[in-house]
């Protein structure tokens, strides 16, 4: 290809690139605008703001609303998020990014999940994690993804383990958790966007179970990788590859 070839297709793939993420917006505006009106009118009538609704089934009704759009909207952010991912409209900025801070602040959202299910997570070698190159919000979508994932997947009271390898420039974060597992034959379906239905994980769980496969595509995206491991009764290891920063 010539000079002049590259610079054309160069701008055509930027064309391309722009009228993608504006096609997201779009789609992000019109979907999120009305479940954010279901959501916010249900939580009103729910607390009964303006007087009582009369027949108390108003109020389970209402209840029940707001918790099928609060699915609805995670569900929309995931695909989302899958579609920006797939066409290479997220833009990472790779910096030093310390790993024991990025799990702090996944384990602060991930709080509710870890009360209601009764499990625990420890990090080995608290205080001497090292940094990788990775985007900032990357680093912790990745995280909680993989950490949301180990808990929902644990039996109760069980604890994950997490903890970082140092091979030469690289580290290796590993995240464990107990439990059923998985076939090792599955491992490619749970890593593949809207393919995972009937596997032994998501008929356990609740959503579209794309967590794992944007934990993936986030991870190849800063230059890193993903690899899952699983047997039968064994749980489940999800193992990210990402330079030492």
């Amino acid at each position: 290809m010539t000079g002049a070839n590259a610079r054309a297709q160069a701008r055509l793939d930027a064309a391309s690139d722009e009228q993608k993420r504006s096609f997201l917006r779009m789609v992000s505006h019109e979907l999120r605008t009305p479940l954010n009106s279901i959501l916010g009118f249900s939580e009103i009538l729910n607390a009964e703001l303006y007087g009582p609704l009369g027949a108390p089934q108003y109020k389970e009704y209402a209840a029940i609303i707001h918790g099928s759009g609060q699915k609805l909207l995670k569900l929309v952010n995931q695909v989302l998020e899958i579609a920006r991912l797939e066409g290479r409209t997220m833009e990472f900025e790779l910096r030093s990014e310390p790993v024991e801070l990025a799990l702090e602040d996944a384990l602060t959202t991930l709080k509710p999940d870890l009360a209601a299910r009764d499990v625990t997570v420890s990090i080995t070698g608290r205080g001497t994690l090292p940094a990788v190159m990775a985007d900032p919000r990357g680093l912790r979508s990745l995280l909680f993804h993989l950490l949301h994932n180990a808990v929902a997947f644990s039996p109760e009271g069980e604890t994950v383990r997490v903890g970082v390898d140092v091979h030469g420039g690289l580290a290796d974060i590993v995240i464990r958790n107990v439990g059923d597992g998985v076939d090792p034959d599955d491992i490619p379906r749970l890593m593949t966007p809207f393919e995972q239905g009937g596997n032994a994980l998501t008929r356990k769980a609740e959503g579209a179970g794309l967590g794992l496969p944007i934990a993936d595509l986030t991870a190849r995206g800063m230059g890193g990788r993903l690899k899952l491991t699983s047997a039968p009764g064994d749980g489940l290891t999800a193992t990210v590859r990402l330079p030492i920063g």
